[in-house]
């Protein structure tokens, strides 16, 4: 065959078409992020229905039983924030410390600790159990926040002083902080030798609108609690920190472009080991929203659910920002509220973790752009 006639055949079997990738030169519109987390949103929804399929269920069936059983009525409703509130507390601590390009994956041992500083203030016992509600409940909140902090601080002076990878410190102490609280449990505030400490007297807990009920019946068997109010004021407070503030300058700077903060004379070190410890204390805020609000006892079971991990994909979903977290983190609430009618653990873990997948793959195409380009055959 004549080298005139393979490139003929060469030419024939080329595509019409080409892809083509180059790195973006100038940000994206304003509208681009949100359609880019839409779009991962709805392949990891397709992925998840063809994996439920594939095991023999009905994918729409199943989304809609997830809708059904989060946004049903006024009582689901409920339960769903009452799901969304310790994951949208930990979101705002990813959310800040991943700001500044701190990879904090010790949310979860942050949530615990901030359980345990909470339940410290109770099971003591630091005040008598007939102390009034509105001591006892800010009380254990700085005690929460305080634990939490501390261990947002350890992997920040880690970071700060020697460099330590904060994804590995912060992911150990994830471990260390459940078998510390294991040790208080088991040993030391166990009742009756069960995983679990005494009930919190009444006081400690945070009030919840079901307590209102006889003033306002519409209330009757509503969940909800204090915690959600808590969580979008830490989001109001927090959102105008980043973005109306000094430090909240420092700390974009730094996670935009840490030579230029270097050279502008910001101090990293001091400014990492803050964040780590705001972002600490926001998870610990978490977990004593949950001792306090929703189980009451100190116990490993309920506590370490999973929230701070929840809470990085949440993080991410809305783009670190602090209002946003709060819609997203009633979404999720849902899911894993619903999802547990379809599955126990299988089914909304399995759509958090390709939600997650697909939210880092999506990451490429807001530093690249992609374009299909048209080829002509030659003549």
């Amino acid at each position: 065959m004549s080298e005139s006639s393979i490139s003929a055949l060469k030419s024939k079997r080329r595509l019409p078409f080409r892809i083509h990738i180059e790195p973006r030169l100038s940000a994206p519109p304003a509208w681009y992020p949100a359609a880019v987390s839409l779009g991962a949103i709805v392949a990891a929804l397709f992925l998840g229905g063809v994996l439920i399929a594939y095991a023999g269920g009905d994918p729409i069936r199943s989304y809609l039983h997830i809708a059904k059983a989060s946004f049903g009525n006024i009582g689901v409703i409920s339960d769903t924030i009452v799901k969304a509130t310790p994951i949208l507390l930990t979101s705002l601590a990813c959310s800040v410390a991943f700001r500044m390009k701190l990879w904090n994956i010790g949310a979860e041992g942050q949530f615990i600790m901030g359980a345990f500083g909470a339940s410290a203030v109770v099971l003591t016992p630091m005040l008598a159990p007939e102390t009034s509600r509105w001591l006892f409940i800010p009380a254990m909140m700085l005690a929460g926040m305080a634990a939490g902090a501390v261990w947002g601080w350890i992997p920040g002076v880690l970071k700060a002083r020697f460099n330590v990878n904060e994804i590995i410190s912060t992911l150990m102490l994830n471990y260390i902080a459940v078998a510390w609280v294991n040790f208080w449990i088991f040993a030391v505030w166990t009742e009756g030798g069960f995983q679990m400490s005494p009930k919190f007297s009444q006081n400690a807990w945070f009030p919840r609108l079901l307590d209102y009920a006889k003033a306002i019946p519409v209330f009757r068997g509503l969940t909800t609690h204090l915690g959600l109010l808590i969580g979008i004021l830490a989001a109001v407070i927090l959102w105008l920190v980043i973005y109306r503030s000094r430090w909240g300058y420092e700390i974009r700077l730094i996670g935009d472009n840490p030579r230029a903060a270097q050279y502008a004379g910001i101090n990293i070190t001091r400014n990492t080991i803050l964040v780590m410890m705001l972002s600490g204390a926001l998870a610990g805020l978490g977990g004593m929203s949950e001792v306090s609000g929703v189980v009451h006892r100190l116990q490993t079971s309920p506590i370490a659910a999973g929230y701070g991990f929840t809470g990085i994909i949440v993080a991410w979903l809305a783009k670190l920002h602090p209002i946003v977290i709060i819609v997203v983190s009633i979404l999720f609430g849902a899911l894993i509220l619903a999802g547990r009618e379809i599955q126990p653990s299988g089914v909304p873990k399995m759509i958090q973790g390709i939600i997650l997948v697909c939210l880092i793959a999506s990451d490429f195409l807001m530093r690249y752009r992609v374009q299909i380009v048209r080829t002509h055959a030659e003549g």
